[in-house]
């Protein structure tokens, strides 16, 4: 991602990324597929075993628009991270620039 090192331009970047966290669903960390029989299943780990769900078709779009929120919102946590990232190793630098002004 490529951003100005300004750290007011990364904190208004920051916010609205935290801005946009608001769920519109509710996230589902599952992946799902597809059955033979024309249903669909979503598979979990829980305690370092797979899960399987059988998940009937009348709820399959709704299960969809919840993993795609729950990708969603990670791919903004990561766009986040990385900006604190940005913000943290331009702190000394800021510092001394200020520095220099004074």
């Amino acid at each position: 991602m490529k951003t100005s090192r300004h750290p007011t331009n990364l904190r208004r970047m920051i916010d609205a990324r935290v801005n946009q966290l608001v769920p519109k669903c509710p996230p589902l960390a599952v992946s799902l597929g597809k059955q033979a029989g024309g249903g669909s299943h979503v598979t979990l780990k829980h305690a370092g075993k797979t899960q399987t769900v059988f998940v009937p078709k009348d709820l399959t779009e709704e299960v969809q628009a919840s993993i795609q929120e729950h990708r969603r919102i990670k791919r903004l946590l990561r766009e986040i991270t990385q900006l604190q990232l940005e913000l943290i190793r331009s702190h000394r630098t800021e510092q001394a620039r200020r520095a220099g002004r004074d």
